[in-house]
């Protein structure tokens, strides 16, 4: 089959390898689907931790974003997830263990010993055909549901995961900063949750229109207008209660701990290139603030299934791309650059 396989660093090909089998417990899936994740150009320019990861297993097909229709199973795994042969099926990005104490305790998205498509021990969803491995965590996936919007399913969970975590009141004004994918699926979330207020900032324009027609009461560009001081007048120079960072640009962080007012909640989701400082001071004996972070999407993929399948968090706007699999380096240019107002860029082998 052909498949996208991470060499190196800049070093992605588009080449022969072998389709899988499935072994006991396994399925096999013909790729409807795969998506590029903010992390996926990170990784092809080795920057962060997870490229790091990835370039310890390689070769490894890329990509943790995907969906497919079931076309093989091994022994016990029709039962154990209720499928059969032509139903849409999705598994978790991570492969846990099972064993270890996180994945007892259900914490399984922190798992000390998993597999991760794409990145280590699990090859990924860039390819005509995907296994998903003994220890899948999978899901079924309504027929009818289109790929284009069933390719959302990843990304959509992972969201759900962070605004949950952000642990939003009625009474909140919530700040999110970021309007890509993830970023516009969270406005939608956060408009289901209804808070007082949701103020949403990016730079580029285009994106903070659709935020506005997702569910934004108010958007801000950052270049344009001074944030902290517009969210303090927004607050009667109090600041707000929540700020869901979706960036992962450092100095938004800092941004981040200026508005919040006094014990109020940073939910920190996005993926840092490098580094970030920040003065621990305001944390704790200023402010008094509580800090969280987001991993992964534990226990979220139904919901993220039914959403969409309700058609309570809308995808047309946001997946905007899709190429041939052969194309994957355009692809990857379109969605690393942005070009083309791209937001989510999707493959079709």
């Amino acid at each position: 089959m052909k498949a996208v396989v991470i060499y190196g660093q800049g070093d992605y090909r588009y080449e022969d390898v072998p389709t899988p089998k499935a072994g006991e417990g396994e399925v096999i899936v013909k790729t409807g689907r795969c998506g590029i994740c903010a992390a996926d150009p990170k990784i092809f320019h080795g920057l962060g931790f997870v490229a790091k990861a990835a370039f310890r297993n390689v070769p490894i097909v890329a990509g943790h974003e995907f969906i497919g229709e079931v076309v093989e199973m091994g022994p016990g795994a029709a039962e154990k997830w209720n499928l059969k042969i032509g139903d849409k099926a999705i598994a978790e990005q991570i492969v846990p263990c099972g064993e270890c104490a996180y994945c007892r305790q259900g914490n399984y998205h922190l798992c000390n010993f998993s597999s991760f498509f794409g990145v280590a021990g699990a090859q990924g969803g860039w390819a005509e055909y995907i296994k998903y491995p003994k220890k899948s965590i999978i899901w079924k996936v309504p027929n009818e549901m289109p790929w284009e919007i069933a390719v959302a399913i990843e990304p959509l969970a992972c969201a759900i995961h962070g605004v949950q975590k952000a642990k939003v009141q009625f009474s909140d004004t919530v700040v999110l900063m970021g309007a890509g994918a993830i970023g516009l699926f969270m406005v939608q979330l956060l408009r289901l949750k209804g808070p007082k207020q949701i103020i949403v900032s990016d730079i580029d324009e285009y994106r903070l229109s659709l935020a506005k027609k997702l569910g934004a009461d108010i958007v801000i560009n950052p270049q344009k207008e001074d944030i902290v001081k517009k969210v303090r007048e927004l607050t009667d120079k109090v600041g707000c209660d929540v700020v869901i960072e979706a960036t992962g640009f450092p100095p938004a962080v800092e941004a981040a701990l200026s508005m919040l007012r006094k014990q109020g909640r940073l939910m920190e989701f996005g993926v840092f290139a490098d580094k970030t400082a920040i003065d621990f001071t305001i944390i704790g004996d200023i402010k008094e603030l509580e800090v969280t972070g987001s991993h992964l999407a534990p226990h979220t993929y139904p919901i993220a299934i039914r959403y969409l399948a309700q058609g309570l968090v809308k995808t047309g706007d946001i997946v905007t791309h899709n190429f041939p699999l052969k194309d994957v380096a355009r692809a990857m240019e379109t969605a690393d650059k942005k070009l083309d107002r791209a937001i989510k860029v999707t493959m079709t082998p």
